[in-house]
């Protein structure tokens, strides 16, 4: 990939929001990690049945009643998901600072807001236009960097949230008031405090009646109430209360309450609430964990005498229920998640078995857990159709609250592409004035936001320190030259530059770079194959463009022996010939099966495979492994492909695919027949492709179409006959990063994309973020997944990255 300036390489991270239920969308694979729906019927003690439910059971794909042998599982990755500190932009980067907000209505006539601020992310010397669009019923958010403002958002904005066209121009709002307005407009994504239930259940009690009716708890259980948190005396509490009476003690006189990574928790505890003899029922403690999004069912017994349902307790409104047990012979905890079937899924995954002798790391696993499933939960349509609603409302009557003012021309005239960061010089002292009582009013509301406990905090604001399963070494300190392309090779780097050739870069950095070719050998796109002893790469362009194929051996032993350097007239041996004037190539991922590669000849593609090996005749001696290659058939497409990508059929026979992207959709083409079949349609009118990212997991093939902000999953099932079955009863899964990304790489379960100086992490599963790190100027150079001969069971995944004239290495670890 060219690279601008100094040598620089990218890295990734996400974030989204769906309210679908994603169970179905990744198949196996969700299954196996995040549970399955199950009928779940409960029944009294003669045997009748009372209710059923549908619900995914996470159970950490294990037998509850299996032996459990300590330490035989190891940390999952424990994120929270969409962390409000990522998130809620308007209060981070907005609020309290100098930033226009714009009211205009769409060309529906529905009216939106718009604001817009030029920030240095992170002080880090990096210049991005955020920008916070409130429409109808959604919220966009978007990011650009070192562009002028009205570029921003005539270009990449405006396509990103779908605002190419406007009944009324936007007009900037002065009142400053207006941010108080806007900052209840982001809180209607939800709170960042939280409220749980805890409901004890004793051994053998099968409804909630029974449940409720236990006035006080065990010793284990009281045991597990101090580790949640603190018991605090309600009547006086000034933090936050999750609706429990401070005043009179109607609602208890203490409960359990803490604070976890800047979230406020508080602790719904039937044995704490107000007990009556008289009510069976016991309404008082129903109202409130009958009204909580997620309950803790803590329950007594062995691990075998597992007799809890969800459907055991009558409430429309809990959705989420998590079974904890406790066992008193190795002091430990079982985890077990029950969500209602609408609700996406969200992680942490269980363990499997999912049983914590770590009582801290339990903690961390449940808290967690909790917090992303009441996030997840509030994406059913039963909640998301009612915050939409609510803002779709107060939008509307904020528009009308100002439309007087729009009438009687009182808003700032200035048009919407003339915005400037800085103040116009033919007004500077009562702009700067202006600007002055804007932040000034800015900063106390956000003041009085923090001192009512309503605030998105980081990590850092609350002193935790803890460790990612991601961090960054530096790889080279000093290397000079721009990139083109590169891949892993061993614990080293091969670099393809245009000045300087392809040099081979050692981890150790005691060597200086190694050239491999010289710069007549101009490298455009290159895989290094370890297990098949194969280096592929593209060098040239335009009519001169060809494929070139060497051994790794060969080239190890002529460094090793200090050969010449190589030169694009010492590799006429290594030409694929038929590959002249090829702009792109793309080979499959899963390389246990046939090696094959598919080359762009403009609008032909060539299919190429290799022969085993037993059956080259040349394999074991040549030097150049050219005979290996055979070439199946041509295909032609109606344009030149931009992106593509080799999908592996579930056989092997007549079923494999290729995925090319060109204008504005992405078609699936039988690699057999050479038919095209519409995958998915680009509605917009600039399209920037990034990548199709094959997916195939557990015996299922899918596909994540990646172009401008967008990340569309399709789920693509066995061939019937010569015909891809899209399965239209499985919803599409679709999310949006906040900066158009240059570059995406899937390490399960993450899903990165590098932009110009960010790493934006999600979760494949959901589109969830987890995480995002400035880099400026930042670009991808190569990712590998390898197995760490030191713990066969940590896979890592490791990126290498060039930053300004220094390599990083990023490595990923995932734990089974």
């Amino acid at each position: 990939m060219s690279v601008t300036q100094a040598a620089r390489v990218t890295m990734c991270f996400r974030y989204s929001s769906a309210s679908e239920d994603l169970g179905c969308r990744r198949g196996d694979f969700s299954r196996k990690h995040y549970g399955s729906v199950e009928l779940l019927i409960s029944s009294d003690a003669d045997g009748a049945i009372q209710r059923a439910g549908r619900f995914r059971v996470e159970n950490g794909s294990s037998d509850e009643t299996s032996p459990y042998t300590p330490g035989s599982w190891r940390r999952t990755d424990v994120h929270l998901e969409n962390p409000e500190y990522h998130t809620r932009w308007f209060f981070k980067y907005f609020l309290g600072k100098v930033h226009q907000n714009y009211v205009g209505t769409d060309a529906e006539k529905n009216p939106f807001f718009l604001s817009v601020v030029l920030s240095d992310q992170n002080n880090q010397r990096v210049p991005q236009y955020r920008a916070i669009l409130w429409r109808r019923s959604v919220r966009n958010q978007s990011i650009s960097s070192n562009s002028p403002i009205s570029l921003v958002f005539s270009c990449s904005s405006y396509s990103a949230m779908n605002m190419d066209r406007f009944e009324r121009g936007p007009r900037e709002i002065m009142n400053p008031e207006i941010q108080k307005d806007l900052l209840v407009l982001e809180e209607q994504e939800g709170s960042v405090n939280f409220k749980f239930g805890v409901l004890y259940a004793k051994d053998g009690q099968l409804t909630d009646d029974e449940m409720f009716s236990n006035e006080m708890g065990s010793e284990n259980f009281e045991k597990f109430l101090t580790l949640l948190g603190d018991t605090i005396t309600l009547q006086g509490w000034a933090g936050y209360r999750g609706g429990l009476d401070t005043k009179n003690d109607t609602t208890g006189i203490k409960s359990i309450y803490t604070v976890y990574q800047g979230h406020e928790l508080m602790f719904h505890v039937s044995t704490m609430l107000p007990y009556s003899k008289e009510n069976k029922q016991q309404v008082e403690r129903k109202r409130h964990i009958g009204n909580d999004i997620v309950t803790i069912v803590f329950q007594e017994g062995d691990d075998t005498s597992s007799t809890f349902k969800p459907s055991m307790i009558r409430s429309h409104f809990t959705h989420i229920f998590a079974l904890v047990k406790y066992n008193s012979q190795n002091d430990s905890y079982r985890l077990k998640i029950f969500s209602e079937e609408s609700v996406p899924l969200f992680g942490p995954p269980l363990p499997s078995q999912p049983v914590f002798t770590d009582h801290q790391e339990f903690r961390d696993f449940l808290l967690v857990k909790l917090i992303n499933g009441e996030k997840a939960t509030l994406e059913t349509p039963t909640f998301a159709q009612k915050r939409q609603r609510t803002l779709d409302m107060l939008i509307r009557s904020l528009y009308q609250d100002l439309t007087p003012d729009l009438h009687k021309n009182m808003l700032n005239r200035r048009s919407f592409s003339d915005v400037l960061p800085e103040s116009p010089k033919s007004a500077r002292k009562k702009e700067e004035a202006r600007q002055a009582e804007f932040v000034r009013i800015g900063q106390a509301l956000k003041l009085k936001t923090i001192v009512r406990g309503d605030a998105p905090t980081s990590l850092v604001t609350t002193g935790l320190c803890r460790k990612e399963p991601w961090e960054s070494q530096s790889f080279c300190s000093t290397f000079p030259y721009e990139i083109v392309c590169a891949d892993s090779w061993g614990q080293s780097l091969l670099v393809a530059t245009d000045t300087a050739g392809v040099v081979l870069l050692d981890e150790t950095q005691t060597l200086p770079p190694v050239p491999v070719f010289d710069k007549t050998m101009a490298v455009k796109q290159m895989h290094v194959l370890e297990p098949q002893d194969l280096l592929i790469t593209r060098a040239d362009k335009g009519k001169d463009a060809r494929l070139y194929v060497f051994k790794l051996g060969t080239i190890k032993r002529s460094l090793e022996e200090k050969q010449l350097i190589r030169g694009k007239c010492d590799c006429r041996e290594n030409k694929l010939e038929k590959t002249k004037g090829c702009h792109l190539y793309s080979i499959n991922t899963h390389h246990g099966s046939e090696l094959r590669i598919v080359a762009a000849i403009r609008t032909k593609l060539l299919l190429i495979t290799r022969k085993h090996p037993r059956f080259s005749a040349v394999a074991s001696g040549a030097d150049s492994p050219v005979e290996e290659f055979q070439y199946i058939r041509e295909i032609c497409l109606c344009d030149p492909p931009v992106v593509m990508a080799l999908v592996d059929g579930p056989t092997g026979e007549n079923d494999n695919m290729i995925c090319v992207a060109y204008k504005h959709q992405f078609d699936l083409i039988n690699e057999s027949t050479g038919d095209a079949y519409r995958l998915h349609h680009v509605d917009a009118n600039k399209v920037n492709f990034v990548a199709a990212i094959d997916v195939y997991e557990d015996g299922e093939a899918g596909l994540l179409l990646c172009y401008n902000y967008i990340c569309h999953y399709k789920k693509v099932c066995p061939f019937n006959g010569s015909t891809p079955m899209m399965q239209s009863n499985t919803p599409d899964f679709h999310f949006s990063w906040n900066q158009m990304p240059n570059a995406i790489v899937c390490a399960f379960p993450y899903i990165l994309a590098f932009t110009t100086d960010s790493i934006e992490i999600r979760l494949v599963v959901n589109g969830n973020l987890v995480y995002t790190a400035v880099v400026p100027e930042l670009q991808l150079a190569a990712s590998r997944v390898s197995v760490t001969d030191v713990t066969p069971s940590v896979l890592s995944h490791s990126f290498r990255a060039v930053y300004s004239l220094f390599f990083y290495f990023l490595k990923l670890l995932f734990f089974n």
